[in-house]
This record gives C-alpha cells, structure tokens and sequence, in this order.
C-alpha cells in the first residue's frame, strides 16, 4: 500500500512537470493576440501584478493637480501614452488590437469611471514607472524623470474631474507638442 502511494507521488511530480514542458514546447500555449485566454489567466496574471503594486507602492508627494502639472501630464501623456491610450475622444485604433486591449483611459468604463481614475496616484505611477509584463506596456524609469512620471500619474487620477481648457486641448490632439518634444528636422 505504502509503495502505491510512493509510486503514485513520485509519477505526479515527474508526470505533472513533463506534461506541462510537453504543452509548453508543442506550441500549444495560446500566446497569440487572437487567442481565446487560457484557464484562469486573469487571476495567474492579476494576483501577483497586484501583489507587486501594492508592496512597493510609492506615497503620492504632495503636488497638487494646478494648471502647471496638468498641462506638463498633458503633454506626456500626449507624447508617450496617447499611441496606446487614445486621446480625449479619440479612442485609440491601436490599442484596441492589443492583448490584453490598453485601456482607453479617456473614456467610461465600468461603474462609469473614467479611464484608471479609480486607482491611486501611486499606483498610476507604479505602472508607468515599471510598464507591466505581457500588455505592451513600457517601463518609462530612465525615459521620464520623477516629476513627469508624478505629473502624469496625477493627470491620469483626475481624468474624472473637469481639466483646465489648456488640458483639455492637448488631450484632444489639438495643440501641436512643446518645441522641446519635437524632433529636429533633419539636415
């Protein structure tokens, strides 16, 4: 009986791993953009992306949503996130193609909130500082500094909230990006 037992616990630990190398080098993954999720991929994916954001979630600082923050969140956003994103109004024709789809993060979602404007700052700049494995979403430490990574974590926190009409422009598509954010033209 013992040696059943023995034998039946020792093929499960060689069998399982086996299988799942067998599955995983067989392409059977769904790894595709068109692929239909596989079993419980939300909460394999989710658990310990949330796990992660909230051990090493930063403390907001003290900046407050002015019309000088916002506008600087604007013109990030605009740069850097808007390809993804979409911008106010204009939902975004390639971020809709992604898997999973980024957010639109002008628009109402469940529970009619706006974009990730139910999120803490610090949690909106976990995400842009880090980007998220699996999504598309880029890690921006090292490209932003600290200031732009909190200005437009701050921006995207009040995506609910009336926006100064400055705001409001950028975020539609409709001022052209600061002189600093164009490229020179080339010679």
């Amino acid at each position: 009986m013992t040696g059943r037992v023995l034998l039946g616990v020792l093929l499960g630990i060689v069998l399982v791993p086996i299988t799942l190398l067998l599955w995983l080098a067989f392409g059977k993954v769904p790894v595709a953009v068109a692929d239909p999720p596989f079993f419980q991929e939300r909460l394999l994916t989710g658990l310990p992306l949330h796990a992660r954001i909230h051990r090493e979630l930063k403390k907001s600082p003290v900046i407050t949503p002015d019309e000088a923050n916002l506008v600087s969140g604007a013109h990030i956003y605009s740069e850097k996130c808007a390809t993804c994103h979409g911008f106010h109004g204009k939902p975004s024709q390639l971020g809709g193609l992604m898997y999973p789809a980024a957010p639109a993060l002008w628009e109402k979602h469940h529970n009619d909130v706006v974009g990730v404007s139910d999120d803490s700052p610090g949690e909106t700049y976990w995400k842009v500082a880090n980007g998220i494995r699996l999504t598309g979403m880029p890690a921006y430490t090292g490209h932003l500094s600290e200031a732009e990574l909190w200005n437009v974590s701050l921006l995207l926190a009040n995506a609910d909230k009336p926006l100064p009409p400055p705001v409001v422009a950028i975020l539609r598509g409709e001022t052209p990006a600061t002189p600093a954010m164009v490229a020179p033209e080339a010679k």
